[in-house]
């Protein structure tokens, strides 16, 4: 782009060089009147280039925010997102796609906060790669409109109570914040709650939902398996232990494991879901769970293998095996008792579920589509050494919507778990750790501390 005043802003005529001294009186009062033409429109571009800069100046002027007139708040924010195409919720050095990055960034945009630093913030769940919310819940002081009420913090040496304007209707903190942020990420609630309210240690219990298709498996036996899992006991041969960071107890106790069909298909592509509602969660928990029992739908595992990793005087160490995919996660409730009472805003939340809707119609569009193509297959006619028909009529019904769930080869013998080679003990991993420390050597940071990270 060319700058104010280049020759780029200028008229593209060009004139013949003219001598004066042969000019009339009238052709020379001509070419002054062309001249002071020109000049004229030089002047206009330099000065509209000035009045570039200046509107820059005051544009920056203007976005200087004085924190000083506004008090804080400490609210709690209930969050959904689709974590599909992010790197998780936490930020992280190595990029910016992450939940927490466009929360932060929507917050510092909207001038709630002045830094994250001091917003004493918490966060009620971590979860990773590929992995969605309903209901991830944040608790964080934010700028407020009132002077006093529950969770308002007098700012030191503030002048909230000199500031014009109103001070007795709160800011719409959801609509403030859904104006800014990417789709896929959605306020959709928020609360007053006290000061020393913390979404991470004030959380009773979480709950994860977990999506799959029935394909062939075994409900019954998962749901005797899933059972098993419910009460206090140590988790460490049914998660990713991180000792790297001082998680050493792996105890934790599931109040409920239910597996349900959500609907009425055949074949094999009945929705089901898994719900299962802890205290809190190690990291990778219910996708290691999940990975078991899908074994033991299989036929592959009975249901007493969970008793097998439950006991770790008999099975100390973890068989290698992979989890189950990220994407049918949910972190899908957090609950605060009656210490949190959410505020909804009508107009926003009717926004939200229309959000959802047509999500939800993409989605499923996609899967009528393919469905289709399916059934296609099915009624076509296959030729096979002795007959010509319908594939449907030659062969069973294929049942191996879920196998996606489990990533990776397929073995055409299957090795039970417990026949498996071993992951290192716990002993053994706080040795290697203490060994690295000693060394130098740095740990990955992560926060597997039983705080929702699954």
């Amino acid at each position: 782009m060319a700058s104010p005043g280049s020759t780029a802003d200028m008229p593209s005529r060009q004139t013949a060089p003219v001598m004066l001294e042969n000019l009339s009186k009238e052709d020379l009062l001509t070419r002054v009147r062309q001249l002071e033409a020109h000049v004229t429109q030089l002047r206009n571009i330099v000065l509209k280039g000035e009045l570039k800069v200046d509107c820059k100046k005051k544009l920056k002027a203007q976005r200087e925010f004085d924190f000083s007139k506004y008090n804080t708040r400490h609210i709690a924010l209930k969050i959904a997102y689709l974590g599909w195409d992010h790197q998780g919720f936490v930020v992280q050095e190595e990029t910016d796609k992450t939940i927490e990055a466009a929360v932060f960034d929507a917050l510092l945009k909207t001038r709630l906060i002045e830094s994250r630093e001091v917003s004493n913030y918490h966060r009620c769940g971590r979860t990773d790669k590929g992995v969605s919310a309903l209901s991830q819940v944040i608790s964080i002081d934010l700028r407020t409109n009132l002077l006093d009420g529950p969770g308002v913090k007098q700012r030191d040496g503030g002048s909230a109570h000199l500031r014009q304007g109103d001070k007795s209707t709160e800011i719409r903190y959801v609509h403030i914040l859904n104006k800014v942020l990417p789709p896929e990420i959605r306020v959709l609630a928020w609360a007053p709650v006290e000061h020393n309210f913390s979404a991470r240690f004030s959380c009773k219990r979480r709950t994860y939902k977990y999506y799959f298709p029935k394909g062939n498996l075994d409900l019954g036996a998962m749901c005797e398996a899933s059972a098993k899992l419910i009460g206090e006991h140590d988790f460490r041969n049914l998660c990713k232990m991180d000792v790297g960071n001082g998680v050493v107890n792996f105890t934790r106790r599931i109040l409920s494991a239910e597996i349900k069909i959500l609907d009425e298909r055949e074949n094999g592509y009945q929705m089901c879901e898994l719900t299962i509602v802890g205290q809190a969660f190690l990291w990778h928990q219910v996708r290691c769970i999940v990975a078991v029992l899908m074994l033991v739908g299989q036929g592959k595992e009975g249901p007493d293998i969970i008793d097998e990793l439950l006991n770790i005087e008999q099975n100390p160490r973890k068989p290698q095996y992979t989890m189950a995919s990220e994407i049918p996660l949910v972190l899908f409730d957090c609950d605060f008792g009656d210490d949190v009472e959410w505020v909804y805003e009508a107009d926003w939340h009717e926004d939200n579920i229309r959000h959802l809707q047509q999500l939800w119609a993409q989605h499923a569009v996609k899967a009528a589509m393919i469905k289709g193509m399916l059934d296609q297959l099915d009624t076509a006619k296959v030729e096979t050494e002795s007959d010509i028909a319908p594939w449907n009529e030659l062969s069973a019904p294929i049942l191996q919507q879920s196998e996606w769930l489990t990533p990776g080869n397929k073995p055409r013998i299957y090795r039970p778990l417990l026949e498996r080679p071993m992951c290192d003990s716990l002993e053994d991993r706080i040795e290697h750790f203490a060994k690295r420390r000693k060394t130098g050597h740095h740990t990955e940071q992560s926060e597997g501390n039983g705080n929702g990270h699954s």
